[in-house]
């Protein structure tokens, strides 16, 4: 190869090299020019910019695909008509460009939902359509299908299709498990979260800004999630009652009654729907309990001993029951069950020690928190050793009815006017006045714990 052809080729690589180098500085000058417009929200004059490194550099950078998805969101929220459906296909569009060119910062339970959200609020596609991206989300990506509305959406058009004749009531119910199991760990994470902050501000300590913050979003997140759980029992309605739960099992039974996981979804439908009472639940209940003796066919047992008013027997299989159970959502149903079965004979000490057990396995269930309050409150008048002291006890049933809101947003109305009540008969600003040396009281009997007495 000659001199001349050698030069040729050398220069052509140069000036590539140097087109290329100084495309990449273009398409980052574009992108931090598009990017700081949209972190102060000035989407209209981000929008150019980033459209145009979305086009000539689609894999720069991710934050492409993530500023862009605002722009077309605060676009669409003033859009109304058709334009508001062609902003919604470009958001799909969008999900699909970014999954192209960052499969791996992209989480699909995020994408298949929003996707099908879009397509749901905007009518695109058919009902099978829009209940097949979600569904892509829920099998593909369980872990990050966490939108609240999305879950409720997904759950819906089930039903929907249902009803249509499009899809069997048993998947209805399959995927009513499937969802109240989902709500409730998120509500159990955030719950949790909830409780310990609470237990920080209640001790006197000042939470930060930034844990302020937090305890509001996870107030929010759970008051949320406690809406969508109602609307999923709301919309799954009569579907389960009794009244079609019975023929449907009753008509299974024969061919099902050694099929574990069908034993096991009816026995627990028919408990939760309380329709123990029917002499099919005896049946299914025996059936399971001889193909796989579980916890779950021990709580049954338990039930059906408690129907028989044979309370220390149902006991001893509630007991059972909360030993072997491993999901903690279903051990702090039983301990709630044993704490029930303690608090109706008065022995509200070991009800205590059940109901903080529930607590501790679900930390959003309020419940517990509003059954305790309600034990100590009438204990007030045994466990005090003089009038002031044994006002004081309400205090602290009012401290535990405010948990119950605080944890479980669905209870927040009841939980604040049985607080009021209580607050009402504890020591009033006078009675304070007059104990000026009292800064707590120690609660005697089962109760056992101290309370401080409010600041003037």
């Amino acid at each position: 190869m000659n001199t001349k052809v050698l030069y040729t080729i050398a220069a052509g690589l140069v000036m590539s090299t140097t087109t290329m180098s100084a495309q990449a500085t273009d398409c980052a000058t574009t992108a931090s020019i598009a990017y700081e417009h949209a972190k102060v929200k000035n989407y209209e004059a981000a929008e150019a910019p980033l459209w145009k490194v979305m086009k000539e550099c689609p894999t720069h950078s991710v934050a492409t695909f993530q500023f862009a998805k605002k722009v077309l969101e605060s676009k669409y929220k003033k859009a109304t008509g058709g334009d508001k459906i062609a902003l919604a296909k470009e958001r799909i569009a969008l999900w699909e460009k970014r999954m192209q060119y960052f499969p791996a910062k992209t989480k699909l339970g995020n994408m298949y939902t929003d996707i099908g959200q879009i397509m749901y609020d905007n009518k695109i596609g058919s009902k099978e359509e829009q209940f097949s991206e979600f569904e892509k989300a829920w099998l593909k990506d369980k872990k990050n299908f966490k939108n609240p509305k999305g879950i409720y959406t997904y759950f819906s058009l089930l039903v929907d299709l249902q009803s249509e004749g499009k899809k069997q009531l048993q998947d209805v119910f399959n995927l009513y498990d499937s969802v109240i199991e989902k709500i409730e760990d998120e509500e159990s994470k955030k719950a949790k979260k909830v409780a310990e902050l609470t237990e920080k501000e209640e001790s006197g300590a000042t939470l930060s800004s930034k844990e302020k913050k937090k305890l509001s979003t996870y107030s929010k997140i759970l008051n949320n999630y406690s809406k969508v759980k109602a609307g999923v029992n709301q919309k799954l309605g009569e579907l389960a009652d009794c009244k079609n739960l019975i023929p449907l099992y009753n008509g299974q039974f024969e061919a099902k009654q050694t099929d574990v996981s069908w034993l096991r979804g009816a026995a627990g439908r028919m408990s939760a729907k309380e329709c123990t009472e029917d002499p099919l639940f005896f049946k299914l209940v025996e059936a399971l309990h001889k193909a796989e003796p579980s916890a779950k066919t021990a709580y049954y047992l338990g039930l059906l001993a408690m129907k028989d008013k044979n309370t220390a027997k149902s006991l001893e299989y509630f007991n059972q029951s909360a030993e072997l159970e491993t999901k903690a959502s279903d051990k702090a149903k039983v301990y709630f069950k044993i704490a029930e079965v303690m608090k109706k004979k008065g022995s509200f000490g070991k009800a205590r020690t059940y109901y903080k057990k529930a607590l501790a396995n679900k930390p959003s269930f309020g419940t517990a928190y509003l059954r305790i309050a309600a034990m100590i409150a009438k204990s007030a008048n045994n466990c005090g050793s003089d009038v002031f002291s044994k006002r004081a006890v309400y205090w602290l049933a009012e401290r535990y009815a405010y948990k119950a809101g605080k944890v479980d947003p669905s209870l927040k109305k009841t939980a604040s006017a049985t607080a009021a009540n209580y607050h009402a008969k504890a020591p009033s600003k006078t009675d304070i006045f007059n104990n000026p040396g009292v800064s707590s009281v120690k609660i005697g009997c089962w109760i056992g714990e101290t309370v401080n007495v409010p600041k003037l």
